[in-house]
């Protein structure tokens, strides 16, 4: 076993030992495994034979859990975007999970940017827009709290930000992120400030509220 299998099979072993469910287990080793491997070549050169062989497993197994190379890299984004997302969708934590997103983005530099010349920005786009769009959906869904508003006009409303932050972050991923992260999250919070409530008071059928505070 050479270097780099063994780093993928240490992997798998780690994750053993970390007490999830084996399925994730295997699945998050297999990502795992597909990052290593795109430090050495691009991904339309990657088979599941070598991810199968880096992770120390078959490939029945890989099929068990994914139905190709791209089945795993939609679940990778997923994943990596839905852990950095873990506990930050709230009004008092967007701010940190949009920026947690980004944080995941730069911390998988070379999968990210793989994934973005090899399947291109609209699927990227694809694998964002429903956990960015339940990150602001739980924040329109908080603030809309006992407002007499239609369950359309509060997607509408979270479907319009998913739009604004998505571009903004694929916009970042296409010049290199050359861009401090953090500084682009401050620059959005403050172009939005207090515009979710205005929307919401906009759109609510019964007596408005008095717009204020941070989105």
């Amino acid at each position: 076993m050479d270097d780099s299998e063994m780093n993928g099979f240490c992997t798998h072993q780690k994750l053993c030992r970390g007490g999830l469910p084996t399925s994730q287990i295997t699945k998050r080793a297999l990502a795992s495994s597909l990052k290593l491997l795109l430090l050495q070549k691009p991904l339309n050169k990657i088979t599941i034979n070598d991810i199968a062989e880096k992770c120390g497993v078959s490939r029945m197994t890989f099929y068990y859990h994914f139905k190709d190379v791209y089945d795993l890299v939609e679940w990778t984004c997923e994943e990596d975007v839905a852990r950095a997302l873990d506990g930050k969708k709230t009004y008092d934590t967007w701010q940190a999970g949009f920026l947690n997103i980004f944080r995941a983005v730069e911390d998988n530099k070379p999968f990210v940017l793989s994934v973005y010349r090899s399947v291109g920005r609209e699927r990227v786009e694809q694998y964002l827009n429903p956990l960015v769009h339940n990150l602001i959906l739980d924040v329109v869904e908080e603030k809309s709290s006992g407002m007499a508003i239609s369950e359309s006009d509060k997607k509408f409303i979270a479907k319009f930000y998913e739009y604004a932050f998505i571009g903004i972050m694929l916009e970042w991923i296409d010049n290199g992120m050359k861009e401090d992260a953090a500084a682009i999250v401050e620059r959005t919070s403050q172009l939005v400030h207090g515009n979710v409530i205005r929307a919401l008071n906009t759109f609510r059928v019964d007596k408005p509220l008095h717009s204020g505070g941070n989105v």
